[in-house]
């Protein structure tokens, strides 16, 4: 009886022991599970300002992470949800793959690889774990691109809307206008002659004879093109007198007879829409980036709650 009893204290010393060391099951997704020892770890690697994928940070900075369970819970199950799909797409990368990109940022950052290795290895992290990073990295930005980036469009015309929207008045009065033109040389036979031929063929646009037949018959350009095509402009970049005569014109209307240095212009608008300030091409790829960047956040965040919502998920409280 004595050693049975002993042995019965030893076993539940045991079951005791065992329980205490078994990882408890906090979520599972799919066929991955989180455990425990894994919200642990990734608490203890936002304490210490480790390295976490930005990727699903969604713009926030890894301290807001720190005292929010739900927010750590949420990534390690973002991070679940992107790992089935990798696996599910193929996408997972071979450690050549990992290395090459590995000596692509030493290069970037104008180092060695051994120096960069040294480099992570002075803030505490060893060389898988660095291997693992880069990896992960790798596979979800592949996973990414085929399953979002790639479907994001940013036109020319939402960034002139999202520039005028920013700055409304930078269009005011700006166009850029694409015209042609009919000219009269005033060295044949004096400016009153020239004047008075452009005149003339002015009167027959305005009865409906062809702009185009008539800049091809009558036209004293000596570069003359096509139809008497002169060109696209904006505002302020083509002669002053030119400008003021089909300021008020819109697209298929005929101006008056405009004179420069050069001769008297019949000039017709064949497309106007509205021009952006100089600093517009100044600012355009970083709008572009800009509203590519919103996109994406908008685009990932809703594909992952679509992966959610077809998935099996169960959270243990």
């Amino acid at each position: 009886m004595k050693n049975l009893g002993l042995l019965i204290f030893s076993v539940f010393c045991f079951s005791n022991s065992f329980a205490e060391t078994v990882d408890k099951i906090v979520a599972v997704v799919n066929n991955e599970i989180v455990l425990q020892s894994d919200y642990n770890a990734f608490s203890k690697k936002i304490d210490k300002g480790e390295m976490v994928d930005d990727l699903l940070l969604f713009g926030d900075k890894p301290e807001s992470l720190k005292n929010s369970q739900p927010k750590k819970l949420n990534y390690l199950i973002n991070e679940k949800i992107l790992d089935s799909e990798i696996k599910r797409l193929s996408l997972t990368v071979t450690i050549e793959r990992v290395e090459q990109e590995i000596r692509d940022i030493a290069k970037r950052n104008g180092v060695t690889r051994n120096e960069l290795i040294s480099a992570i290895k002075a803030q505490g992290m060893n060389v898988s774990d660095y291997q693992d990073f880069i990896r992960t990295r790798i596979e979800r930005q592949s996973l990414i691109e085929q399953e979002i980036s790639s479907k994001i469009r940013v036109s020319d015309e939402d960034i002139v809307a999202e520039y005028m929207r920013s700055n409304p008045n930078s269009a005011k009065g700006a166009f850029e206008y694409t015209l042609a033109h009919i000219v009269f040389n005033p060295k044949k036979g004096g400016p009153a002659a020239a004047k008075e031929r452009a005149d003339k063929v002015l009167k027959r646009i305005r009865a409906g004879e062809s702009f185009e037949t008539l800049a091809e018959q009558n036209s004293e350009d000596p570069n003359f093109s096509s139809d008497g095509l002169l060109g696209t402009f904006k505002t302020g970049e083509f002669n002053p007198q030119m400008e003021q005569s089909v300021q008020n014109l819109d697209p298929g209307e005929v101006s008056q007879v405009a004179q420069t240095k050069s001769g008297f212009h019949i000039i017709k608008v064949l497309s106007k829409k509205v021009g952006m300030d100089a600093n517009f091409d100044k600012y355009k790829e970083r709008i572009r980036s800009a509203l590519f960047e919103n996109a994406f956040q908008k685009h990932f965040k809703n594909w992952l709650e679509t992966k959610k919502e077809d998935s099996f998920l169960r959270i243990n409280q």
